[in-house]
């Protein structure tokens, strides 16, 4: 288990942008799992439906991301790379996130070539998908 401490150890985000508040499970370059507890204080419920506050389906999909860029950065030939998208594909939304809502996200490693991986992704929330699909990453150093 990774807690945000140790995760901004291993990926590079920080707040408001660091979308995983703990990593119950890593096997690096394979899979991890982790949580995200979303709470009515997310920067982001002002201004995404005032009075209905829905969790935004673009950063669920980037708290996923993160969780594949634990397993991927946990890697000792990783250390201090960036995880970037390539792309996302088959994502479906679901059910909508709200705040008390815990994600439990999962991101196991599926394939890759020529320095881009394809992760498989699901996002639940109470055992039901909240978001599932596949996104496409590339670890590469940081620019200069």
């Amino acid at each position: 288990m990774l807690t945000n401490v140790e995760i901004m150890d291993i990926i590079p985000h920080r707040y408001p942008f660091l979308l995983v508040d703990r990593i119950l499970e890593v096997e690096p370059g394979v899979r991890a799992v982790g949580i995200k507890n979303v709470t009515a204080n997310e920067p982001f419920f002002p201004g995404h439906f005032p009075g209905n506050p829905i969790m935004p389906g673009v950063l669920i999909v980037e708290a996923m991301a993160q969780v594949a860029g634990v397993a991927g950065l946990s890697l000792e030939q990783n250390k201090g790379k960036l995880g970037l998208f390539a792309g996302i594909d088959g994502m479906k939304f679901k059910k909508q996130v709200v705040p008390g809502d815990v994600l439990i996200m999962e991101a196991e490693f599926v394939s890759g070539k020529m320095g881009v991986h394809k992760v498989k992704v699901c996002a639940k929330v109470d055992g039901k998908v909240a978001a599932e699909g596949e996104i496409r990453v590339v670890l590469t150093n940081p620019a200069p």
